[in-house]
C-alpha cells in the first residue's frame, strides 16, 4: 500500500531563487484513506522574516532564534518522507524551496520525491471551483480544519484532506476502469497534466502502463 507525503512550507519569500528561505515544514503522510503520520518544525536559517510575512504567518523572528537548525530540520524530514513520493498544493513553490533547502543541508536526493499538485488537479476535477486557492476548495468540500492558515501543519493538513477527497473522487468518477485498484500517486501526476476532457483516456493509458510494468519485471 503506497504512503505519500504532503508538504507545505512556510518562507520569507517567494522564491528561494531570490534568497528566500523557509521557516517552517510540515509533511503529512497518507495511506489506505488515511493520515497515518505527522511532522512539524519551525527552522531557523538565519533570514529574517519580513513584517508583512510575519503578520501572514504568525511566524516572528523572535519564534525562529531558539528553532532547530534549518540542516538539522531538513534532514529530519527527509528521513521521514524517504521513498514517499511528495504532494503540494501549488507544487511549484513548494518543490523549489524543498530541493534547494536539502541541497543546503547536503541531502541525497531520494528518487520517490516527485511532486504531484493539488492546483493542477483541482483544476481538472473541479472546474466548478470559484478558484483553486486552498481555502476555496476547503469549504467547497467541506474539509476538516486544521488551524490557522498559513502554519505549515493546518495547510498540509488540508491538502491531505483534499488529496483523500480527490482519491475517492476519482475512484468513484472511473471504478470501471480502476476496478477498486488504488488511485496512486503516479496516476494523479499523470492526470494532471491531462485536459479535462481527456482525463478518462490518461486514466485507461496509466492503468494499460502499469499492468505492463507489473508483467515484465
Amino acid at each position: 500500500m503506497e504512503t505519500i507525503a504532503v508538504i507545505d512550507f512556510e518562507t520569507t519569500g517567494i522564491s528561494p531563487g531570490q534568497g528566500a528561505r523557509a521557516t517552517e515544514i510540515a509533511a503529512v503522510l497518507v495511506q489506505g484513506g488515511r493520515i497515518v503520520g505527522r511532522f512539524q518544525s519551525l527552522m531557523n536559517s538565519g533570514a529574517w522574516v519580513p513584517p508583512f510575512i510575519e503578520q501572514l504567518t504568525g511566524i516572528s523572528n523572535a519564534m525562529l532564534t531558539n528553532a532547530p537548525p534549518a540542516r538539522d530540520v531538513m534532514r529530519e524530514v527527509a528521513q521521514f518522507t524517504k521513498g514517499c513520493p511528495l504532494v503540494a498544493h501549488n507544487a511549484a513553490f513548494d518543490r523549489g524551496f524543498w530541493n534547494a533547502e536539502l541541497e543546503r543541508a547536503d541531502c541525497e536526493p531520494d528518487a520517490a520525491h516527485v511532486f504531484a499538485c493539488t492546483v493542477l488537479l483541482s483544476r481538472r476535477l473541479y472546474p466548478q471551483a470559484d478558484n483553486h486557492r486552498l481555502g476555496t476548495l476547503a469549504k467547497l468540500h467541506a474539509l476538516p480544519s486544521a488551524g490557522r492558515a498559513h502554519r505549515a501543519l493546518a495547510d498540509a493538513e488540508v491538502t491531505a484532506h483534499l488529496l483523500l477527497r480527490m482519491q475517492r473522487d476519482v475512484q468513484e468518477r472511473y471504478a470501471e476502469a480502476l476496478c477498486e485498484r488504488e488511485v496512486s500517486h503516479a496516476l494523479l501526476a499523470a492526470m494532471q497534466r491531462a485536459t479535462r476532457g481527456a482525463l478518462g483516456k490518461c486514466v485507461a493509458r496509466e492503468l494499460a502502463a502499469s499492468s505492463n510494468q507489473s508483467n515484465h519485471p
